[in-house]
């Protein structure tokens, strides 16, 4: 039952965190993280690491210029967890801000089997406070996951604006060929299938992803985004805890929605690398 728990606690903090860079952490517990973790009810780690990109389901938000992103988790074994993570975003992605602060948490517990379900909530704030025609930045969603051993399956629904979009930012506005909508975003959504396993050779892990976001009232911005890769554990002399990943994202998103004034695709399809190390 200990083992269970933690699995739970690992898994479904993981889970909750935002599509970005983290989303690649290899879910494969082994026999002696699980000794450590059932020494307490309590769990305490952090995550710091060095990205080529902040990918934001399949976005491109530091313009392809790096990222520093780190996060601290609690989780309990009861399957309740909280977490704060930060990452800097190019001043170009999100209306002008320059950082990037998310609040999640949840519970989690076993269904059934090897089926774990989730709800969860996540926060992104930014705290430059930079806006757009005066609407708000920043996004609150809510979240509903399974996992059954190497697959998950996770929703998010938002309820805010979807970083600041409604008729006052983007309503009735002629992007190329298309004119989008009016009213608010809310109610945006984001469905997701993920696979994670482990490779039979040279230690390597597999991930696979398949997601698409609906922009409510805005289909324009609606886009569907893949991702696949491989990512290694591994140890720098005594110190363990690391881990490096190389994958490929692809997209469909609207070039004429998802371009800076620069010209810069967000949207567009790339490789991306990190390297982390989790306390």
């Amino acid at each position: 039952m200990v083992r269970k728990n933690t699995l739970i606690a690992m898994s479904l903090m993981l889970g909750a965190m935002p599509y970005c860079a983290v989303a690649e952490e290899d879910k494969n517990l082994n026999e002696e993280a699980s000794e450590e973790w059932a020494d307490s009810p309590h769990h305490v780690t952090t995550n710091l690491g060095l990205y080529s990109d902040y990918l934001f389901r399949g976005l491109s938000l530091a313009r392809g210029r790096g990222a520093i992103q780190g996060f601290i988790d609690y989780s309990h074994v009861s399957g309740l967890f909280l977490g704060i993570g930060g990452t800097n975003v190019h001043k170009e992605a999100i209306n002008g801000n320059t950082l990037e602060i998310d609040l999640y948490g949840g519970y989690s517990r076993a269904l059934a089997g090897d089926v774990i379900g989730t709800v969860g909530f996540l926060q992104f704030y930014y705290p430059d406070n930079e806006k757009i025609a005066g609407q708000s930045s920043n996004v609150t969603e809510v979240n509903l996951a399974i996992d059954y051993r190497h697959f998950n399956f996770k929703y998010s629904y938002s309820l805010t604006d979807w970083f600041g979009t409604n008729t006052a930012s983007y309503g009735n506005t002629q992007v190329g060929r298309h004119t989008t909508g009016t009213g608010d975003s809310k109610g945006s959504n984001y469905a997701e299938f993920n696979y994670n396993d482990a490779l039979p050779f040279w230690g390597l892990n597999l991930y696979l992803h398949v997601g698409h976001t609906t922009v409510k009232n805005y289909s324009v911005a609606s886009y569907t985004d893949y991702a696949a890769g491989i990512n290694k554990d591994f140890s720098v002399g005594d110190s363990k805890g690391w881990n490096a990943g190389l994958l490929y994202h692809a997209t469909d998103a609207n070039d004429d929605w998802y371009v800076t004034a620069s010209g810069y695709k967000t949207g567009g399809n790339r490789f991306f690398g990190y390297v982390k190390r989790t306390f």
